[in-house]
């Protein structure tokens, strides 16, 4: 019992590495995978067959992806077996009368298609290549634009600091100036007023 499950292994583990042979030497043009049977235990055939498969799924990143979807969706690889009810259930003059009924707009479908096609054409590749080539002076028209828009800002700023030293220090101080002149013109508006009552009632008496 204990042979014939080492024999099953060892042309499990020879199959598998004659097709991951037969992958490699489609990607990299490796050698076919070798007409003797391995002479190394199953473990360590396993192992390095485990090892070399994992060497391609990172360096074909396609196979990656397909890993993640088998491991995600498994039932997509399986392929339908022959009792799966088919897609659809209608008897084939259903389906046959079922297309001949949308028969007649085909035509106006083609022909709208065509016009799209005809109306959006497809870029010309030395103008896209002329555009691409603008890119990186794109992008330095779009630095300078940036340093341009922080100096603006710096001098607003700056311009504002300006015109609030000057509002404090000219029109509030000349204001403060004015309020004092005022007071004291009033001040001695009331005496000069109080010294001509004054002499007005000397004067009477």
């Amino acid at each position: 019992m204990d042979v014939t499950l080492d024999k099953t292994s060892l042309a499990t583990i020879s199959l598998l590495e004659a097709r991951l042979l037969r992958v490699e030497n489609i990607i990299y043009g490796l050698s076919d995978a070798p007409a003797q049977p391995p002479t190394e235990p199953v473990s360590a055939s396993l192992a390095d067959l485990e090892r070399r498969f994992g060497n391609l799924v990172r360096r074909t990143r396609i196979y990656a992806e397909i890993l993640k979807i088998y491991n995600a969706h498994p039932s997509l690889f399986q392929p339908p077996s022959p009792e799966s009810p088919p897609p659809t259930e209608l008897s084939p003059e259903a389906l046959r009368a079922t297309v001949l009924s949308y028969a007649s707009s085909f035509p106006s479908t083609a022909s709208a298609l065509t016009a799209v096609t005809a109306d959006t054409p497809i870029p010309d590749a030395k103008l896209s290549a002329e555009l691409a080539a603008l890119i990186p002076r794109m992008k330095a028209i779009e630095a300078t634009q940036l340093a341009q828009e922080a100096e603006i800002a710096e001098l607003r700023a700056r311009s504002e600091q300006v015109m609030r030293a000057w509002y404090e220090g000219r029109v509030l101080r000349y204001g403060q100036f004015v309020a004092e002149a005022e007071g004291c013109l009033e001040k001695t508006e009331v005496g000069i007023r109080r010294l001509e009552k004054l002499r007005e009632a000397e004067a009477a008496l």
